[in-house]
């Protein structure tokens, strides 16, 4: 059954794709997972891409909503359209970023370089970020994907445990300062 779509033509460096192609593909898929639908401006953000790309990053969304339900999800238009995902909604503690070319689709890892990697499978040689390329359909099935999304995950809430010890130690310490500096 074919159903009559339109194009919505963005002023971009790319290609027009119909929005309603790429809401009824990924919307119907996600909402079958029991995974919130993607918002109204992630839709039309994407629509800027190629629909096969856009497909990638709504089948990896989908992915990591599954791994982290509770994950908070924000967006941001640089020279690469991103979802970022993190559970206190500060882009400080992101753990995973669905980043979007033209031409693909980055799975990236903020702190990827601290994450076990004994396969080589994460690319990057910076201090920190990581990622692993998405460009067709068959690279989701890469176990690689949910195993380094879970261990994002499990790094960035050591490391927001840490930071919460950290805080706690700190105001204590305050605390005991000021208490024996009125005693004076």
């Amino acid at each position: 059954m074919s159903v009559p779509v339109q194009s919505v033509s963005v002023p971009v460096q790319s290609v027009s794709v119909p929005v309603q192609s790429v809401l009824l593909r990924g919307k119907d898929a996600i909402m079958k997972t029991d995974v919130e639908p993607p918002s109204e401006e992630l839709i039309n953000m994407l629509s800027r891409y190629d629909i096969k790309v856009g497909e990638l990053a709504l089948m990896l969304r989908e992915m990591i909503l599954k791994e982290v339900p509770n994950a908070v999800e924000k967006l941001f238009q640089v020279y690469a359209l991103v979802f970022w995902y993190s559970l206190t909604g500060k882009m400080s503690n992101a753990f995973v970023q669905v980043v979007i070319y033209p031409k693909g689709v980055n799975l990236m890892f903020n702190r990827g370089a601290e994450l076990e990697d004994p396969d080589g499978v994460l690319v990057g040689e910076g201090k920190i970020i990581r990622h692993i390329k998405v460009r067709k359909p068959e690279d989701l099935n890469s176990p690689y994907l949910r195993k380094f999304i879970r261990a994002a995950l499990k790094n960035e809430k050591a490391r927001t445990k840490e930071r919460d010890l950290i805080a706690r130690a700190n105001k204590r310490s305050a605390g005991a300062s000021a208490g024996s500096k009125s005693k004076r």
